[in-house]
């Protein structure tokens, strides 16, 4: 049971000392679950000042490391302070432009196998059937990130993720259960036993592949990672707890949001046919004779990437930005108490029609057209944020990016897509934003 208090003028609250007209009018609330205050933000300016904000005074909630400490552990995507400032400065230039110029081959290598299966179910059927892309690109996209960070052991980084991805769903559906109760958690319910289960099956798994590069020489993300752990003196379980943490972290970073991105940009380029003819000719005239895709030619994909760009928009995979207020600190006209979990709901702000126009909901990748960028596609710029905002934004944005470029691109010049009789639109929340029910596409051999 929770309720919400909409910050109006003259109703006094201990978060409106500061108070002031518009913040209160309809974007700005708090809803209360009793163990937790939530302040709920949409109103811009207070959006641009969370943006503002230090990581030693806006963090990860701690709820939400508990409830997610199976699936995240104590990497990346969970941890606050000094520690999360270490392993950011560690990780973060792997994810650099000039590693992922490198990373191009990796993307392509890994896309490979999907277009040989694809052709080869259709040449068995005259060309054209439906198929559930869903495994299809989960597979692919798991792949990718598997062969980065795994290096050799890229089969057994699958297996990982495939473990992982299982424990995904078996966390939201505990959450769809229960919402934020951290009692029932606890309790020996068949779904936590099963996350229990998965979660040492993963972390064997991840040790396992972990023992293997500590007799290597292989330079990927894994060994960044070990050598990371060794960098700050932790020892035994602290320092496997370290790198499982951040293997996990790269699964979901790097992985779980791809793939769901993929799954929806082939959703709404079967559904809009003549946007789908402008990126398959671009992506014709770049990958001419199936010519090697380099940085230089994923520059030229201008379509491709405004309609990754709208995707992003309008299905952002994680729709939920939620911090916690480390110390007092003052967002626009109000002072925040220490303890307060700020949540912004980047659905919200992509489809605000004051923001983008009385179109917001529609797919209109032209929004982003004639290179002005997200920066110009809406007024103000900061209601845009697929990626996070202010310090913690995702480090692996460039390889988001490159990776949807070459998928789409590589399967938009062999095949055409359009909607199955049998898709249902029920987009539901499993820690991203996925298809409720799968999505079936009618694809066709080109």
């Amino acid at each position: 049971m929770c309720h919400w208090t909409p910050l109006e003028p003259g109703k006094p609250h201990y978060l409106m000392k500061s108070f002031k007209p518009p913040f209160g009018e309809g974007p700005v609330f708090i809803s209360s679950t009793g163990a937790l205050e939530i302040l709920h933000v949409s109103d811009p300016e207070l959006v641009k000042d969370i943006g503002h904000c230090t990581p030693s005074e806006l963090g990860k909630p701690k709820y939400l490391k508990r409830s997610r400490k199976a699936l995240f552990g104590r990497g990346l995507l969970t941890v606050n302070g000094d520690e999360w400032a270490y392993q950011r400065k560690l990780i973060a230039p792997e994810f650099f432009v000039d590693k992922i110029k490198g990373m191009i081959e990796l993307v392509e290598d890994a896309t490979a196998p999907l277009l040989e299966s694809w052709e080869s179910i259709l040449d068995n059927v005259g060309g054209s059937r439906d198929i559930v892309v869903d495994d299809y690109l989960r597979k692919l996209s798991a792949d990718v990130i598997a062969r980065i960070c795994f290096g050799r052991s890229f089969t057994r980084g699958e297996e990982i993720f495939c473990k992982l991805r299982q424990l995904q769903k078996a966390i939201s559906q505990q959450d769809a259960l229960v919402g934020l109760s951290a009692f029932w958690k606890h309790l020996p319910t068949s779904v936590n036993r099963e996350i229990g289960k998965l979660e040492e099956e993963a972390r064997l798994l991840i040790l396992d592949v972990m023992k293997e590069h500590n007799n290597s020489t292989d330079n990927d993300l894994l060994r960044v990672i070990i050598d990371g752990a060794q960098g700050c003196h932790l020892q035994g379980r602290d320092a496997e707890d370290f790198i499982i943490g951040n293997c996990k972290g790269m699964y979901f970073a790097g992985h779980g949001t791809t793939e769901v991105t993929m799954i929806w940009c082939l959703m709404l380029l079967a559904a809009h046919p003549e946007w789908q003819e402008h990126a398959r000719a671009e992506a014709a005239e770049v990958c001419q004779g199936g010519a090697t895709l380099d940085v230089n030619a994923l520059r030229q994909l201008r379509i491709i990437t405004m309609v990754i760009q709208e995707t992003l928009r309008l299905f952002p995979p994680a729709s939920l930005m939620m911090r916690e207020v480390l110390i007092d600190v003052k967002i626009g006209g109000l002072d925040v108490p220490h303890g307060t979990i700020i949540q912004v709901d980047r659905s919200m702000l992509h489809q605000d029609k004051d923001a983008w126009g009385p179109d917001a909901c529609e797919f209109h990748p032209d929004r982003f057209a004639n290179g002005v960028g997200v920066a110009a596609a809406c007024r103000p710029a900061g209601m845009y944020m697929p990626f996070g905002h202010g310090p913690r934004t995702c480090i692996g944005q460039n390889l988001a990016m490159v990776e949807l470029k070459v998928v789409l691109a590589r399967l938009l010049s062999r095949f055409a897509f359009a909607p199955s009789p049998r898709y249902r639109h029920a987009p539901v929340f499993r820690l991203t934003i996925e298809p409720g029910f799968g999505m079936p596409l009618v694809v066709t051999k080109l």
